[in-house]
């Protein structure tokens, strides 16, 4: 039996592994991924850098560019230009609050949820399934796609479900009637066909927006360079022929001296070089 002494001191140990596993599952929750690229965008106001921590309650900010978080275990999200979203971490999910522009989701089968808000309209994929999906919000028209997968749009009324190919639009403040729906040919009723299809692709930049991107600046630069290279080269090829000019002028007047010696002394003191001669006088 233990002492009253002992069994504080049990009591003692047994509440700080409790608060030590609440701190830990508390921590591990609020993480909900790392960045893993990022163009032009800002996190909390502050440049967002590759392999930064992203934690629930984050603010993202992208601007003429795009941003890759990386959420454990093997899904993603990219977020497209001109885009603004904070981040929830709950206990097996991830929300993405969109407040303007896209972001596409890749979800493996299994793994933590994701989960995209746009005022009271939730899309997630369906569970069992790979998934890939684009989520966008322009002047208050949400426009759901289906690249792999299914996703699941819910709101005030029955869910809707669209599955691989098909794109619905509905109002970011009602979901009670999504517009082509999941069954129908995919076309955005009450937006023109031109709008709808822009809304439609405006978050197929999917990671590739990042590498692109990357891809773009990196050959601006080497454009640059190329053209200063160029420029230099052009500088330099010019110098060499002003020098070599200017060597042929003094091979041209040293020869000219030397002949108008031989000339002068009526002898034949100088010799010209090779691939030169002096004139035959008169």
């Amino acid at each position: 039996m233990f002492s009253e002494k002992g069994k504080a001191r049990v009591s003692l140990l047994v509440l700080l592994v409790v608060l030590a596993a609440s701190v830990s599952a508390f921590g591990g929750s609020a993480v909900v991924g790392s960045v893993a690229g990022s163009m032009n965008a800002t996190m909390g106001g502050q440049a967002l850098l590759p392999n930064t921590t992203v934690f629930s309650g984050d603010s993202l900010a992208v601007k003429d560019g795009a941003a890759v978080v990386a959420v454990e275990p093997g899904s993603r999200l990219v977020f497209g230009r001109e885009t603004v979203a904070s981040f929830l971490r709950e206990t097996g999910e991830v929300t993405v609050l969109l407040g303007q522009g896209n972001v596409s989701l890749y979800r493996a089968a299994e793994g933590v949820s994701l989960r995209v808000k746009v005022g009271e309209v939730s899309i997630l994929p369906v569970a069992g399934f790979k998934t890939l999906g684009e989520v966008a919000l322009l002047n208050g028209v949400v426009v759901v796609t289906a690249k792999e997968g299914k996703l699941r749009v819910e709101g005030s009324g029955p869910a809707v479900e669209v599955v691989k190919g098909k794109t619905i639009t509905l109002s970011a403040r009602e979901a009670r009637s999504p517009q082509g729906g999941a069954a129908g040919s995919g076309g955005s009723a009450g937006i023109s066909s031109s709008t709808g299809l822009q809304l439609a692709t405006v978050g197929a930049a999917g990671v590739s927006a990042v590498f692109s991107g990357v891809a773009i600046s990196r050959a601006g630069d080497a454009r640059d360079a190329a053209a200063a290279a160029n420029g230099t080269a052009a500088a330099a090829v010019a110098a060499a022929q002003a020098a070599e000019a200017a060597a042929q002028a003094a091979a041209d007047a040293a020869n000219a001296a030397g002949c108008a010696l031989n000339n002068y002394t009526q002898t034949s003191v100088y010799t010209p070089p090779e691939g030169m001669s002096c004139p035959s006088a008169d």
